[in-house]
């Protein structure tokens, strides 16, 4: 009976997951709670999952990639990796080497998330259109993600279930040895039909006619990267949000200033564009506010937020300027500049005078939304999403750290989660990321999904669950242990295709290891083969989160990912069912 009471929550759990909204951690939990309360398994057994070293190392490498994303590590990094590729094929191959590279030692959907923005300015300048580049770096996330244990949460949990069952610990490379070949045979799919494979379509992100339209003051700085650029190889020319309106250089006035302008220190460069023009100019390395900002107002690098307040009838400095209502001391924010009547101002900031409706684009601390968003002075108060910036001068402590986690771990120095706690107490202390931010960055809908999965592995192997459905996939290769090897990877495929890559490996985990068993193999082949499975998720958006990322702002149709994915998929099968048992031999 608690087999089959194993095997209808399991299935029920597979039918939510794929065909309703109800959320993954919502059913799962569901799930756990009631193998428990069911007497399938102990309250032990059920809350296992959450003191698993792999799940408390996901969720402490969480710390780690906010880490990097808050000093601008990947942009940091992105910069020099990228170029200015004139085919698609030169800026294929800029962008999946070192999209590969970062996703093996940093959470791939991380990777992804910080890089978007990046390629869509990117495409701009080179001429390319996004969506012949977004695939790809989703591919190359999740193929990058293979090459070491850190490089993605669903090896993270099968060495967690390794370790529980078997005593096996797998080093931070132990998985190159299939993950480079495979990350090469989908990167070259990717480069020799890029014409037939990435489709063409337009962003499904457009700048809105009547937007509200900012113009906001940067000068260069001193020492800035950008002085003797030229404004097309400073990336000021492919703005998604706005563009260089002129250049203010002492006494003279640059308007209409063309791609090949050079730029020169304490020059003034006036942008217009929307608010978020004024975020994406904040992650340009070398350029500051011209009034300081925040920064004057002495408000901590990682606190400071972008934010629209609109002018309301009882403000205070009704019809004065801006500098006569000491608005910066008044409110301790800094006014970046003012829209009117869905126009920008023009004039110098402190010269502007106010009036009820005038929007006005603030930078200021994070307290400031809810300290006024409740008062008369202000009739809208609104935070601008993503709008800290990067703390550029931390980037390569950053990326320090976590050259130091991936080398105490490779040499046996320290665990894995160790290692990984290591770095994200650095980052803290070091003020790489706040506490704040490291709290809210951790994601816990994932680590709860992770963790309440686990139970049903433990069901399905406690129950003998497990080795009913081995059995049935032995008898369908007797004697052939690779032909099994090829049954579990197809299933494990299909299951992560359709439902979360980590639950597909954990219901699958128990499975492969009686397989095995029951053919007298070593079982590590066998979870090796689950760990890609799990991952090579490429045929549907829905498989794996950074197809999901990449389809909004590329402007993809399911069809395209089942286009892209699908010669991918089964290149990568082959791949790996090939060489798999060279290394581990079954």
């Amino acid at each position: 009976m608690e087999m089959i009471l194993t095997l209808i929550t399991v299935g029920l759990v597979f039918l939510t997951l794929v065909m309703t909204r109800i959320a993954a951690d919502v059913i799962l939990m569901a799930a756990m709670s009631a193998l428990i309360i069911s007497g399938v398994l102990t309250i032990h057994e059920g809350l296992a999952g959450f003191a698993n070293p792999g799940v408390m190392t996901i969720a402490v490498l969480y710390i780690v990639a906010a880490g990097l994303q808050e000093t601008g590590a990947i942009q940091w990094l992105s910069k020099y990796l990228l170029g200015t590729p004139k085919t698609l094929k030169t800026a294929l191959i800029r962008l999946i080497m070192p999209t590969a590279l970062l996703s093996a030692f940093m959470n791939n959907t991380a990777v992804v998330a910080m890089f978007i923005p990046s390629i869509q300015n990117w495409s701009k300048r080179i001429n390319i259109p996004s969506s012949k580049l977004l695939i790809p770096l989703s591919y190359a996330a999740i193929l990058g993600g293979t090459c070491t244990l850190i490089g993605t949460s669903t090896n993270l949990v099968v060495d967690g279930l390794l370790q529980k069952e078997l005593g096996i610990h797998l080093n931070i490379f132990s998985l190159i040895w299939i993950g480079l070949p495979i990350t090469l045979v989908g990167g070259l799919l990717l480069f020799f039909f890029s014409k037939q494979l990435l489709p063409n379509r337009e962003s499904a992100i457009e700048q809105a006619d009547h937007a509200r339209q900012y113009g906001v003051d940067m000068r260069i700085e001193k020492g800035s990267n950008l002085i003797g650029q030229s404004i097309e190889q400073a990336g000021l020319r492919s703005l998604q949000h706005g563009y260089l309106f002129e250049i203010q250089r002492g006494n003279t006035l640059l308007s209409a200033v063309g791609s090949e302008v050079q730029l020169y220190e304490n020059d003034i460069l006036v942008f217009v564009g929307s608010p978020e023009c004024a975020r994406e100019i904040q992650n340009i390395q070398g350029l500051k506010p011209v009034g300081g900002g925040a920064e004057v107002l002495e408000i901590e690098h990682n606190n400071r937020c972008l934010v629209e307040a609109v002018i309301g009838p009882e403000f205070v400095g009704l019809g004065m300027t801006i500098k006569e209502a000491k608005f910066r001391t008044r409110f301790q924010a800094a006014v970046l500049s003012v829209s009117r009547k869905g126009d920008r101002i023009a004039g110098k900031i402190g010269a502007i005078p106010l009036q009820v409706g005038d929007t006005l684009l603030l930078e200021t601390s994070q307290d400031f939304v809810g300290q006024y968003r409740s008062r008369r002075d202000f009739l809208l108060v609104s935070v601008i999403n993503d709008s800290t910036p990067p703390n550029f001068d931390k980037a390569p402590l950053a990326v320090g750290l976590l050259m130091g986690l991936v080398a105490m771990s490779a040499t046996g120095l320290l665990s894995i989660l160790e290692a990984a706690m290591l770095c994200a107490a650095g980052m803290l202390a070091t003020k790489c990321i706040s506490i704040t931010k490291a709290r809210r960055n951790v994601n816990l809908t994932v680590i709860t999904v992770i963790a309440a999965s686990f139970s049903l592995g433990a069901a399905m192997s406690k129950t003998g669950a497990a080795e009913l459905i081995a059995s049935n996939i032995v008898s369908l290769a007797p004697h052939s242990p690779w032909l099994s090897l090829v049954l579990i990877y197809i299933i494990t495929v299909i299951f992560t295709e359709m439902i979360t890559n980590n639950a597909a490996a954990v219901l699958m985990f128990p499975i492969a290891i009686a397989t095995a068993n029951q053919l007298g193999s070593d079982p590590l082949p066998f979870v090796i083969t689950i760990m890609i499975a799990a991952s090579a998720s490429f045929i549907t958006p829905i498989g794996y989160q950074t197809n999901l990322m990449v389809m909004g702002p590329g402007g993809y149709k399911t069809q395209d990912f089942l286009r892209a994915g699908l010669p991918i998929s089964i290149a990568v099968g082959i791949a790996t069912l090939s060489i798999i048992p060279l290394i581990w031999p079954l």
